[in-house]
């Protein structure tokens, strides 16, 4: 029997469900053992900078791997998930066998953790990561004017937030449109419900928060292609949280395109690109402009 709703026509049990994406996922300690595995791999495999710092706090820092070949290089930067509070950038640059191989330098954001920061200061560091990327483009080998940028699950959240800040006015020295096009997996854009749910009880969202932190309700300043992947497998909310937001921005005048994965969980679509050579890899570059050289 279903107990009072608390948001849609979901009850307090259900809404916590949809929302445990670890839950969700049936092997998710092994998939998260891969994904660390593979960065460890990936620091090995490819010529690096490791924690370079950007500010004072500790995790505001970055790591840089680089490709081989003629420079100037595209730039890719990537924002992990894990609820704005836990993971970091030393298991998330499994990514970079997606990219750096094929010819783009791959910086890894980082960003300090709720709570021991809120929300405002969270988006100030992830956006401090692409200016400092912006402006030291051609110190590290790379494009200016070929920066993209990803993120997976609340790192969805970060690069829809990137894409909706007035750049300009960030930054008098940075253009309108400082990165090109952006990939965002399984995001999560509408804050309401996760304040709603019991990941606010590490959160601890604001209705403030909710209503100055929440893509869906934003407006997109950087208006380029964005690509939404989400897995089918993820449950009716992360895919709502897609499909919705997507709507929204088109109606906003980005171009957005929802890539829905059968048979992909929270986990195992990150976990593609591990391969380079899959769908979703190629795809991915493809979307980015990224040779597949």
């Amino acid at each position: 029997m279903m107990g009072t709703t608390v948001f849609r026509n979901y009850d307090q049990k259900s809404l916590d469900w949809w929302y445990n994406a670890r839950g969700l996922c049936g092997e998710t300690e092994k998939l998260k053992a891969a994904q660390e595995n593979g960065s460890n791999m990936c620091r090995q495999k490819y010529r690096s900078e490791l924690n370079i710092k950007l500010g004072d706090m500790p995790r505001e820092a970055i790591d840089i791997y680089y490709p081989t070949g003629n420079k100037p290089h595209p730039i890719h930067i990537f924002f992990h998930g894990g609820y704005w509070k836990s993971n970091d950038k030393e298991t998330s640059s499994y990514v970079t066998d997606a990219l750096v191989p094929y010819g783009a330098i791959t910086v890894i954001g980082e960003y300090t953790l709720i709570p021991e920061v809120r929300m405002d200061e969270l988006i100030r560091q992830c956006r401090q990561v692409i200016t400092w990327v912006w402006k030291n483009a051609k110190r590290i080998g790379g494009d200016q004017n070929k920066i993209t940028i990803s993120g997976h699950s609340a790192g969805g959240h970060i690069t829809a937030c990137m894409l909706a800040t007035d750049w300009k006015r960030y930054d008098t020295n940075l253009p309108q449109t400082p990165i090109k096009s952006a990939v965002a997996t399984s995001g999560l854009y509408d804050l309401l419900p996760v304040k709603l749910c019991s990941q606010n009880n590490d959160l601890h969202l604001t209705d403030e928060e909710v209503l100055n932190f929440s893509p869906i309700n934003q407006n997109p300043f950087c208006k380029v292609p964005l690509l939404l992947p989400v897995g089918g497998d993820e449950g009716p909310e992360f895919m709502r949280q897609t499909k919705d937001f997507a709507d929204s921005w088109a109606k906003k005048g980005m171009q957005t395109e929802v890539w829905i994965q059968p048979n992909h969980d929270h986990f195992t679509i990150m976990n593609q690109h591990m391969d380079g050579n899959c769908e979703f890899s190629k795809r991915l570059r493809k979307h980015l402009n990224i040779s597949n050289q």
